[in-house]
């Protein structure tokens, strides 16, 4: 399981790098780090719904992740492609955590206790990967 993410962060790793020479270096004027917010999404205590009732609760969960990122406070949200305890990912972009964890608790998956999370601060490069 930590192979698949340690293999999902060296291939965005590979990516960045290979896109260096279009980003200022760090001791550069004008360049500046931006902060986000690394969500880690993985299995919750509740996973004995009914097939109709998860069907339900994914459907409102996928809703909400694009309305999340309609109004720009996601910027990246995937599953992963196994069946292991880590489900998927979100990056927001939030003045703070407090306000990711509120945005997160409307989430259905994590209401209805399909889904638990982890809030990690990010930092990358501002105009880089993200606006």
């Amino acid at each position: 399981m930590k192979t698949v993410f340690l293999s999902t962060l060296l291939m965005l790793a590979l990516s960045f790098a290979s896109r260096a020479q279009q980003f200022p270096i760090a001791s550069e004027p004008g360049y500046d780090m931006k902060q986000y917010w690394f969500v880690m999404l993985s299995k919750g205590p509740n996973r004995t719904h009914n097939q109709a009732t998860a069907q339900k609760i994914q459907q409102a969960h996928l809703q909400n992740i694009e309305r999340l990122a309609k109004a720009g406070k996601i910027l990246v949200a995937g599953p992963f492609a196994d069946d292991g305890n880590w489900r998927g990912i979100f990056i927001f972009d939030c003045p703070d955590s407090l306000e990711v964890k509120r945005l997160l608790d409307t989430d259905s998956a994590i209401a209805s206790g399909r889904l638990r999370y982890e809030i990690h601060p990010w930092w990358t490069a501002k105009g880089g990967s993200f606006k």
